[in-house]
């Protein structure tokens, strides 16, 4: 580190995600000495502006990462898989927010409020999770701490952001032919390189990523061993079903948990998460007061709501999350992830 700050590189600027992490840098005030913005050849030129100063775009190359000491990326899987490795080797330490290194055991997957500690074993590549399962594990973090978990069971209701800008234009597009009585045109959704798309715009899509042989999505695989993954437990029962719903920014998740020890009251798991990092509790349904998508939107935290138990089990509780999917499920967690490297002085 100079006086000044890290030599820092975003790898994928001109993207959404890419744009939320400028952002979230100015706003964190993150310490930057020098800057170095990414992407591909064909968005290179590009200029864009980060606290009143005028960067170029460059096309990301081995060469790039001379000099870098943190790169933030976030320009798709075949992207990180070809340049993150040279970033390393000169140097630099990765954040990947693509599901290229997620699962490789010799990589850390990483949610600050879960487990910060697994940066200490880092070989110069840190996977940034899916942005529903960070979401979803920072709220059962603080119960799996007090209760333990046996169970999750998880249906999301994602935005479009996740898919891309593309998928948000389609969003838009659709539903203004919908409202003006025309056809709906579908490329994008639910998979752009996929057989068939279909109409977001008034409609529920129950398919996010491609299907594997086991009737689960890529997305749906993705959450269940993630979790498994950052909660450090290989035998934990995980479900889920992920939903595309024509809502722009904030995914929202229904989940349902069972706990190893039972019979833990609902003001006693408010007063859990009410204490937890990165938790905010919504939940007063005498006032109609719960978590939703459209007032998360550029929101940090994690919002909590509707905890009830099970009718049927002691040990069982139901609860819905949500959270800005391109904030906490991306940039903001890839910023974090950064801070704590900081924090914990794994930075050279």
């Amino acid at each position: 580190m100079s006086k000044n700050g890290y030599h820092v590189a975003i790898v994928g600027a001109t993207g959404a995600v890419g744009q939320q992490m400028l952002a979230t840098l100015e706003k964190r005030e993150f310490p930057i000495a020098n800057l170095k913005l990414l992407s591909s050849k064909r968005s290179a030129g590009k200029e864009i502006s980060y606290k009143g100063k005028v960067y170029t775009v460059e096309e990301a190359t081995p060469e790039s990462f001379e000099g870098v000491q943190i790169a933030l990326f976030s320009a798709g899987g075949s992207v990180s898989k070809a340049l993150a490795p040279e970033a390393v080797k000169r140097g630099a330490i990765v954040v990947d927010n693509t599901s290229a290194f997620r699962m490789d055991p010799t990589v850390p997957l990483v949610v600050p409020e879960v487990n910060a500690e697994d940066l200490t074993w880092n070989k110069g590549i840190i996977a940034n999770p899916n942005c529903s399962t960070i979401q979803m594990v920072v709220a059962l973090e603080p119960i799996r701490q007090k209760l333990g978990l046996k169970k999750v069971i998880v249906s999301t209701y994602q935005a479009v952001s996740g898919a891309g800008l593309e998928a948000i234009n389609e969003l838009k597009s659709q539903t203004a032919d919908v409202l003006a009585g025309k056809e709906a045109k579908a490329e994008i959704l639910p998979v752009g390189g996929d057989k068939k798309h279909y109409q977001i715009a008034f409609n529920a899509i129950p398919q996010i990523d491609v299907f594997q042989e086991n009737g689960y999505t890529f997305e749906e695989m993705k959450m269940m061993n993630e979790t498994k993954k950052i909660l450090h437990n290989a035998d934990l029962e995980v479900a889920a079903t992920c939903v595309r719903l024509p809502i722009e920014t904030g995914h929202s998740e229904s989940v349902y948990i069972e706990t190893e020890q039972g019979g833990t009251t609902v003001a006693e798991l408010k007063s859990l998460l009410t204490n937890a990092p990165g938790v905010t509790l919504q939940d007063d349904t005498t006032q109609q007061l719960y978590p939703m998508a459209a007032n998360c939107v550029g929101e940090d935290d994690v919002f909590v709501g509707r905890i009830r138990q099970d009718l049927d089990r002691t040990n069982g509780y139901h609860f819905w999350v949500v959270s800005d999917n391109l904030l906490k499920g991306a940039a903001l967690n890839s910023v974090q992830i950064a801070e704590s490297l900081i924090k914990q002085e794994l930075l050279s």
